[in-house]
């Protein structure tokens, strides 16, 4: 064992630390020699979103004091950072993880003992909600607890900024200084002041209901098919706490919920991981849909930000929609509606990220509606949306790891309003006799078939951290030269700024943060993107193939590029 691993341990003995978490750390050096190195070997990072880990003792695990330090840090830029005259607000919300409560309430004290007035949720809430609450209340920053869709073992901080998206630059840069200065806990002001901590609850629950009800483009069509028949599964989250609510609001009175998994439990026992990307996540829901005949099945993560789709196909069987089918289902559906509403004019504009289907470019065109593509993460597209603010309007946008966003009045992806408006298209395909899965096809008919795939490699711990970038290394330093028998012509090293056209040779800057991504464009039209990811211990491949349908049949269009997928997948030996 490293003699610094146990130094470090060694400080978590003292009486600055409580009881039980000094009996695990003695436990830990006299016991479990791998787990103590694990817990200790680094610091858990605070980085450009916040943290996210494992829940445990030590300086690499998510634990009450890595979260007071990280507010401590948070406390000291917001006052460097605001005139001493405001007043500092704070929003915290959490979600139904283990210890969630307990680690937003240690945000709180820290927050309220270093004078900011903190406006903490009751109960657990939909992460969309907290970002609605910051910009209501009038907040400098917000923060919520929740580890999305990962793991059961896992939590994780995300810190907001005032117009209710997640920091970026140059707050990011400087909260994180801010809070590697916090290098011991009784740097921390634990103490909570009661008097600065306010409760949130109805009240806010019904502003932001009455927003997500305005984001409805065709109430006509949902009195008319008001009996949509719906099954919903909260995965065990905080969707249960919202979503019914909204489809009553919206006049939908047709809604089943998955029983036993509309109970919070920070185990999320029926599932062997809350993500509804996820067909094993939604099994119940899809069993249950199946059994009653619904029409429209969904399904949110533990903190409501993501929603997972199935519907039916024309045998009556459910079939999943990915991510990306489900971002071009939302923005087309919204161009139509604008577009016959006629409050397209040139000033509105629709936000994806760089591995969302570029289905989406086509699409945007041909509706004379600006595009604008970020890095992967909500908080780039917020960014678009705060510099543009008062000369153009965002209509919608998304990521096709199932987060989409429906209007400016959240900052952040949004399941809720999402669910939404999925359930407004199933009711608006099934009154023109249609369905959902029939709108993805005439809009493939229409712009060309485009295919995704995802391949994520898991890489736990100290050693698959080294891996990631041996492996992210090597594509810098011998890039391939095709994929599927198509010659790559085109790297775009979003890290390095830079994309290089290979047959031509010419070298453009980006205009993109740098990040740790690489993409490879074929002649045959693919990309391929590599990326880490930002917030679990994985990474990341992106696949894209596309092709014209023409007077094919599209399911024979569809064999042809899963066979293509199939080839790229091999090439890339993951």
């Amino acid at each position: 064992m490293k003699k610094e691993i146990i130094e470090k341990a060694n400080k978590w003995l003292s009486n600055e630390y409580d009881q039980a978490t000094r009996t695990e750390v003695q436990r830990l050096i006299d016991h479990d020699p791998l787990e103590l190195d694990e817990s200790f070997y680094t610091d858990l990072e605070f980085g450009t979103g916040g943290m996210r880990g494992i829940m445990g003792v030590g300086t690499n695990r998510i634990n009450k004091y890595t979260i007071g330090m990280a507010t401590q840090g948070l406390a000291n830029y917001l006052k460097r950072n605001f005139d001493s005259k405001v007043p500092l607000r704070a929003a915290i919300a959490h979600d139904c993880r283990n210890n969630s409560r307990l680690f937003a309430q240690t945000a709180a004290d820290v927050l309220s003992a270093n004078g900011v007035e903190v406006f903490l949720f009751e109960d657990l809430r939909p992460t969309p909600e907290l970002s609605f609450a910051i910009r209501e209340l009038e907040c400098q920053t917000g923060i919520v607890v929740t580890a999305s869709h990962n793991p059961k073992e896992y939590n994780g901080y995300k810190v907001y900024w005032e117009d209710g998206a997640q920091i970026v630059s140059p707050h990011d840069s400087g909260i994180i200084g801010e809070v590697r200065k916090i290098t011991n806990v009784s740097d921390v002001k634990f103490e909570g002041v009661v008097s600065k901590i306010h409760d949130l609850g109805i009240d806010m629950d019904e502003k932001y209901l009455a927003k997500v009800k305005e984001q409805c483009l065709s109430p006509e069509v949902i009195r008319s098919q008001h009996d949509l028949k719906i099954v919903y599964t909260a995965l065990h989250g905080t969707g249960i706490v919202l979503i019914p609510k909204a489809l009553e609001n919206l006049g939908f009175d047709n809604l089943t919920i998955v029983p036993i998994q509309d109970i919070p439990d920070g185990n999320f026992a029926t599932v062997e991981s809350p993500n509804p990307e996820e067909k094993s996540a939604l099994q119940m829901g899809l069993d249950l849909a199946t059994k009653i005949d619904a029409d429209i099945l969904f399904g949110t993560d533990p903190d409501a930000d993501r929603v997972g789709l199935a519907v039916k196909n024309d045998k009556g069987e459910f079939e999943l929609i990915n991510g990306n089918q489900a971002c071009v289902l939302i923005i087309w559906y919204h161009l139509k509606k604008w577009k016959e509403k006629g409050k397209l004019d040139g000033k509105q504009f629709i936000a994806k990220t760089i591995v969302t289907t570029e289905l989406i470019d086509r699409i945007t065109d041909t509706f004379d509606v600006n595009l604008y593509t970020t890095l992967t993460g909500f908080k780039y597209i917020a960014s678009v949306i705060r510099e543009l603010e008062g000369k153009e309007k965002f209509i919608t946008g998304g990521e096709e790891s199932f987060g989409y966003m429906v209007g400016d009045f959240v900052r952040d992806k949004d399941a809720v309003v999402s669910a939404s408006m999925f359930c407004e298209i199933a009711a608006w395909a099934k009154d023109q006799n249609s369905s959902i899965l029939q709108l993805m096809n005439d809009i493939y008919l229409e712009y060309g078939y485009f295919k995704e795939a995802l391949i994520s490699l898991v890489k736990k711990g100290k050693s698959g951290k080294e891996e990631i970038a041996k492996i992210m290394q090597g594509y810098r330093d011998n890039p391939p030269s095709s994929f599927a028998g198509s010659k790559v012509v085109k790297i775009v090293d979003v890290q390095k700024g830079l994309s290089v056209d290979l047959v031509s040779g010419v070298e453009e800057d980006l205009d993109l943060p740098t990040s740790n991504v690489m993409q490879f464009y074929t002649e045959n039209g693919a990309k391929i993107t590599a990326r880490p990811s930002g917030t679990e211990p994985k990474i990341k491949f992106y696949i894209s193939v596309n092709s014209e349908v023409g007077d094919r049949n599209v399911k024979d269009v569809e064999s042809e590029l899963d066979e293509l997928i199939s080839s790229i997948k091999k090439d890339l030996s993951v």
